[in-house]
C-alpha cells in the first residue's frame, strides 16, 4: 500500500549511462480530520468525515468504507463489512454510488475544491460503535492505494462538561485584575494630592522668604540715611 508522501521530483545520486533520469514520487494520501474519534448519541444521525489528495489528478478512482474490517479489496459485490462502495470517473465528475448500506448516505462532493467522500450513517445503534476505514485506490497513480480510519464511540446520553471550575478561576482572575486596576487608580490619585501639596507648601515658603528680605532691607536703609548727632 502506498503511504502519504510528498509531490516531490527527485535524481538519483549516480545516473546509469551518465543519464538525468527524475523519478517523479506520486502520491495518494487519505484523512479523516484532526482527529480520528468521534462521538454519537444513540438514535442520531453521525457524520464519518473522508477526503483524499493526490498530486496527478484521478481517472475511475474507487473509493469503500469498511467497518471493523482491515479489508482493502473494492469488489464490486458488497463484501459483509462493506458499507459504502462508489466511483468517481474524473474530477470534473461527482462520485457514482455502486452500493451502500441501506443507512448509509453519501454527503461529500469532489468537483469542489476539496476531495470529499464523507457518508453520514443514520439511525445510529449501539452496535455501530467500533472501527470506520475510509480506503481509496487511484489507477492513475499505478493503483497507489492508502486508507485512515475513524472511531465511533455511541452512547446512551451525552455528558455534559463541568464549567464551574473553569467559571470560578476566571471569577477569581477578573477580580484580581479588577483591584490591581483600582490599586492603580488610588494611587496616581494619592501621588497627584501629596504633588499639589508639597507645591503648595514650596509657594508659601517662597512668598515669606521675600518678605522677610523685604522688610530687613528697608529697615537697614533707615539706618544708614539717620545723620550722626552733632558734637
Amino acid at each position: 500500500m502506498a503511504a502519504g508522501r510528498p509531490c516531490t521530483a527527485s535524481a538519483p545520486a549516480r545516473p546509469p549511462t551518465g543519464l538525468h533520469i527524475f523519478a517523479i514520487a506520486f502520491t495518494l494520501e487519505v484523512s479523516v480530520g484532526k482527529t480520528n474519534t468521534v462521538m454519537a448519541l444513540n438514535n442520531s444521525n453521525v457524520l464519518l468525515p473522508c477526503i483524499f489528495i493526490t498530486c496527478i489528478g484521478f481517472q475511475d478512482l474507487v473509493f469503500t468504507w469498511y467497518f471493523n474490517s482491515t479489508e482493502l479489496v473494492a469488489a464490486l459485490s458488497p463484501l459483509p463489512l462493506q458499507i459504502y462502495h462508489g466511483k468517481i470517473k474524473s474530477k470534473a465528475t461527482e462520485p457514482i454510488r455502486i452500493w451502500s448500506n441501506p443507512r448509509v448516505e453519501f454527503v461529500g462532493s469532489t468537483t469542489k475544491k476539496e476531495n470529499n467522500i464523507s457518508i453520514v450513517l443514520n439511525s445510529v445503534e449501539f452496535s455501530d460503535a467500533g472501527k470506520y476505514t475510509c480506503h481509496v485506490k487511484n489507477p492513475k497513480e499505478k493503483n497507489a492505494q492508502h486508507n485512515a480510519t475513524i472511531f465511533l464511540t455511541v452512547v446512551h446520553k451525552m455528558v455534559e462538561t463541568d464549567n464551574t471550575v473553569t467559571l470560578i478561576i476566571v471569577g477569581v482572575v477578573g477580580g484580581l485584575i479588577g483591584l490591581l486596576i483600582l490599586f492603580m487608580l488610588i494611587k496616581r490619585v494619592v501621588l497627584f494630592i501629596i504633588k499639589k501639596t508639597q507645591d503648595g507648601k514650596k509657594e508659601c515658603l517662597v512668598s515669606s522668604s521675600g518678605n522677610d528680605n523685604t522688610e530687613n532691607g528697608l529697615a537697614g536703609s533707615k539706618a544708614e540715611q539717620k545723620a550722626p548727632p552733632k558734637a
